[in-house]
């Protein structure tokens, strides 16, 4: 099966155009050679200088080996500032190291284990939200995989009042366009370019006042020491392991704005391609519906290694559509890039949109084929072009979370929904993740054995 990718522009397109198309949608601007080519070079004369990198050598250098020389860009958060402040999403230097000191204990695998529990039961109440017929399941996945994040972060259903508030003016924030606009591409210094749209920066006000509440209440329950020993307890109150500081109130919201925002939102774009590409390819839905059926009514932990088909599913849904399809770095000093010079302060885009489907280093690269994942080229491949979650220092802190998340998601609909195709075929755009133009429209039927009364697992 063959999934839909966006069109490319031509190859040649003057300034003004190349504008227009960015800021309709940074994916179909891009032009196809970039599946071919190990780097591009980006110029509007005056305004705007980058390249997008696809060179293997080249990604691990800015990526692994002198990921410092390469820090995020300021650009990136020019949309997101007003919710995420100073979060570990957007920081730099030894402010990022410091705040990635605090937070990754509480993503380690033993970690995981004690979250487990309430992905599943986020999962299971996710297939139970769902009904026979024709359904829009990108918005159904995003109700679950945010309350995936408030079960495990807070220990709280997403039917909870805070909860539910902070998910539906998490929505009213990303329907204002905080991110992906053309105006937060340009390297133009901050007071030329005008604020964030008051529209943005209400929506962005109203998530943390909410976020503020919960982060308030959860601190009062630390300090009577009857706080659950959940993700947000975890984080609140590990010291760093240099300082002993911890983060305070203000700080501990920005973090968990990201944690929102990036947590939920990646999540579900990920699961909406996923349950697709499984409708259009119902030999490998059916694989992966059997494996699921086979699973533990109480799972634990370990029984995600007898996912392997829905765990490959979920790998190659995210090579062909990483949710966060390219990353932004800056050059500090003057570079050279396969014989070009860069000066300080040039853009430099990674792309896992590209990467991932990049001739050169994936067989059959524009197909949905789960089992490419046990054969020994794709996994060489991946090394180089699987990026779905960065790579080296500043690799996503919740990417064992995301893949554990995503396989106990797939795994509870998949065992009691049969999804088919239905409407348009969807079209992938950039915004703040890859979602479709116009949704993803499948058709669903219960399964023989419906399994959405299942227990949920104990605590």
């Amino acid at each position: 099966m063959i999934p839909p990718k966006p069109a490319a522009r031509p190859h040649r397109v003057g300034p003004l155009r190349y504008l227009r198309l960015l800021r309709r949608d940074v994916l179909s601007a891009q032009s196809d050679r970039l599946y071919r080519a190990k780097m591009a070079d980006y110029r509007v004369p005056g305004l705007l200088r980058s390249v997008l990198v696809n060179d293997p050598p080249l990604v691990d250098e800015v990526l692994r080996r002198r990921p410092m020389d390469f820090p995020k860009s300021a650009r990136v958060g020019r949309g997101l500032r007003p919710l995420l402040g100073r979060s570990v999403f957007l920081t730099n230097g030894s402010e990022w190291e410091r705040q990635r000191r605090i937070i990754d204990p509480a993503f380690e695998g033993g970690r995981l284990r004690d979250a487990f529990p309430g992905m599943v039961a986020a999962a299971r109440a996710g297939a139970g939200r769902l009904s026979e017929g024709e359904v829009e399941i990108e918005e159904a996945a995003s109700h679950a995989a945010a309350d995936v994040i408030f079960r495990t972060l807070f220990s709280v259903p997403i039917e909870d009042a805070d909860a539910r508030a902070t998910f539906q003016a998490l929505q009213a924030y990303q329907r204002s366009g905080a991110v992906m606009r053309a105006r937060h591409w340009l390297p133009l210094p901050g007071w030329i370019l005008p604020p964030s749209p008051r529209p943005v920066r209400a929506a962005g006000a109203a998530v943390r006042l909410l976020i503020e509440r919960m982060v308030a209440r959860r601190a009062a329950e630390i300090e009577a020491k009857v706080a659950p020993d959940d993700l947000a307890t975890k984080i609140m109150t590990q010291p760093d392991p240099e300082t002993g500081e911890r983060f305070g109130p203000a700080e501990m919201v920005d973090q968990v704005a990201i944690f929102f925002l990036a947590g939920h939102e990646t999540s579900a774009a990920a699961l909406s391609w996923a349950l697709w590409c499984l409708a259009a390819a119902p030999d490998w839905q059916d694989r992966a519906a059997a494996e699921a059926a086979a699973w533990p009514e109480v799972p634990g932990f370990g029984d995600l290694s007898k996912l392997q088909v829905i765990r490959d599913v979920f790998r190659e849904t995210l090579r062909l559509y990483p949710p966060v399809p390219m990353m932004m770095r800056t050059t500090t000093a003057p570079e050279t890039f396969r014989g070009r010079r860069l000066r300080a302060g040039t853009q430099v885009v990674l792309s896992p949109w590209h990467l991932g489907r990049h001739e050169a280093l994936w067989d059959r690269p524009d197909t949905f084929d789960p089992g490419r994942w046990g054969a020994a080229g794709a996994r060489e491949a991946a090394r180089h072009g699987f990026l779905p979650f960065s790579a080296g220092p500043r690799v996503c802190t919740g990417a064992g979370f995301a893949m554990a998340e995503g396989a106990v998601l797939l795994a509870e609909m998949l065992r009691a929904w049969r999804f088919e195709t239905a409407g348009e075929v969807p079209m992938p755009v950039a915004h703040l993740t890859v979602r479709s133009a116009n949704g993803i429209r499948l058709r669903l039927s219960r399964r023989q054995g419906d399994a959405r009364m299942r227990p949920e697992p104990p605590p």
